[in-house]
Protein backbone atom coordinates (compact mmCIF):
# COMPACT_ATOMS: atom_id res chain seq x y z
CA UNK A 1 0.00 0.00 0.00
CA UNK A 2 1.25 3.39 -0.88
CA UNK A 3 0.13 6.75 0.72
CA UNK A 4 0.64 10.05 -0.66
CA UNK A 5 0.33 13.38 0.38
CA UNK A 6 -2.52 15.63 0.31
CA UNK A 7 -3.33 18.95 1.09
CA UNK A 8 -6.64 19.64 2.85
CA UNK A 9 -9.24 22.32 2.41
CA UNK A 10 -11.11 23.18 5.38
CA UNK A 11 -14.37 25.62 5.49
CA UNK A 12 -14.37 27.83 8.67
CA UNK A 13 -17.30 29.88 9.53
CA UNK A 14 -16.20 33.33 10.84
CA UNK A 15 -18.10 36.98 11.98
CA UNK A 16 -17.34 39.44 9.21
CA UNK A 17 -15.83 41.86 11.45
CA UNK A 18 -13.20 39.19 12.41
CA UNK A 19 -13.03 38.05 9.14
CA UNK A 20 -11.99 41.92 8.24
CA UNK A 21 -9.47 42.58 11.11
CA UNK A 22 -7.70 39.39 9.94
CA UNK A 23 -7.21 40.05 6.60
CA UNK A 24 -5.80 43.21 7.33
CA UNK A 25 -3.73 41.75 9.87
CA UNK A 26 -2.24 39.22 7.29
CA UNK A 27 -1.82 42.06 4.94
CA UNK A 28 -0.01 44.34 7.47
CA UNK A 29 2.50 41.44 8.04
CA UNK A 30 2.89 40.85 4.27
CA UNK A 31 0.94 37.00 3.88
CA UNK A 32 -1.98 35.57 2.78
CA UNK A 33 -4.99 34.98 5.27
CA UNK A 34 -4.46 31.61 4.29
CA UNK A 35 -0.69 31.57 5.65
CA UNK A 36 -1.42 33.41 8.35
CA UNK A 37 -3.74 30.84 9.53
CA UNK A 38 -1.47 27.79 8.71
CA UNK A 39 1.37 29.78 10.45
CA UNK A 40 -0.78 29.92 13.50
CA UNK A 41 -2.15 26.66 13.44
CA UNK A 42 1.20 25.38 13.16
CA UNK A 43 2.74 27.42 16.36
CA UNK A 44 -0.36 25.96 18.26
CA UNK A 45 0.59 22.28 17.62
CA UNK A 46 4.45 22.93 18.27
CA UNK A 47 5.59 22.08 15.34
CA UNK A 48 8.96 24.04 15.34
CA UNK A 49 11.60 21.73 17.20
CA UNK A 50 13.78 22.71 20.50
CA UNK A 51 16.75 23.21 18.07
CA UNK A 52 14.58 25.17 15.87
CA UNK A 53 13.25 27.73 18.80
CA UNK A 54 16.79 27.41 20.02
CA UNK A 55 17.82 28.66 17.19
CA UNK A 56 15.54 31.43 16.08
CA UNK A 57 16.40 32.91 19.96
CA UNK A 58 20.09 32.43 18.88
CA UNK A 59 19.98 34.69 15.87
CA UNK A 60 17.66 37.21 17.55
CA UNK A 61 20.18 37.34 20.17
CA UNK A 62 23.06 37.82 17.63
CA UNK A 63 20.78 40.93 16.12
CA UNK A 64 20.51 42.59 19.17
CA UNK A 65 24.11 42.75 19.70
CA UNK A 66 23.58 43.05 23.07
CA UNK A 67 22.19 46.79 22.69
CA UNK A 68 18.14 46.62 22.58
CA UNK A 69 18.73 50.76 22.68
CA UNK A 70 15.19 50.00 24.53
CA UNK A 71 13.19 47.79 22.11
CA UNK A 72 11.66 44.98 24.17
CA UNK A 73 10.65 41.52 22.87
CA UNK A 74 7.00 40.69 22.11
CA UNK A 75 5.51 37.80 21.69
CA UNK A 76 3.54 38.83 17.94
CA UNK A 77 7.50 39.76 16.67
CA UNK A 78 9.16 36.83 17.84
CA UNK A 79 6.36 34.83 15.72
CA UNK A 80 7.07 36.58 12.41
CA UNK A 81 10.50 35.91 12.93
CA UNK A 82 10.35 32.41 13.08
CA UNK A 83 8.00 31.82 10.54
CA UNK A 84 9.94 34.53 8.21
CA UNK A 85 13.19 31.82 9.16
CA UNK A 86 10.96 28.34 7.94
CA UNK A 87 9.91 30.05 4.71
Amino acid sequence: MSTYPVDVNVTVSLDDKLLERARKLAARRGISLNQMIRDYLSELTGELSPDEVVADLEALWAESRGDSRGWRFNREELHDRAVLRRH
